[in-house]
């Protein structure tokens, strides 16, 4: 399947991403198809049965250098140094938030309306690069 839906853990994605997020993505072909800025998900370089998603920086020599977009979380190539192009799996393509937080008896369509109106958003690489990436 080219497309997959997968589920969120864990703050290093914050704020685009938070824990029990669903994240739509594609599976690429190889590291080539990926841009700087994209939410990517790759294999941990060090512990490679562990997925993690991550946002593509910038291309180095021997794969990509990727970032969280909490900068509290350090989990990330600064750890781990660059991630080879075979460990990188696929691109975030949209994000979906459940609706834990809405009562759906007293929402109302108002309540329902805002609620539709954040729960999903595409992942643009331009757009959804946090504040910490574009200061670097």
């Amino acid at each position: 399947m080219p497309y997959q839906l997968v589920e969120v853990t864990g703050p290093s994605m914050v704020p685009t991403l938070l824990n029990g997020d669903w994240l739509l993505i594609q599976y690429v072909k190889n590291a080539e198809e990926v841009r700087p800025g994209d939410v990517v998900v790759l294999r941990h370089p060090l512990q490679q049965d562990l997925l993690i998603v991550k946002r593509a920086v910038e291309r180095r020599e021997g794969g990509w250098w990727v970032l969280g977009d909490n900068a509290f979380v350090e989990n990330d190539s600064r750890e781990f140094g660059t991630v080879p192009d075979e460990l990188v799996l696929a691109r975030g393509r949209g994000r979906f938030r459940p609706a834990k937080e809405v009562q759906w008896s007293v929402a109302g369509v108002a309540g329902v309306a805002s609620w539709v109106a954040s729960c999903v958003r595409p992942l643009r690489a331009g757009r959804s690069v946090s504040r910490r990436l574009r200061a670097r």
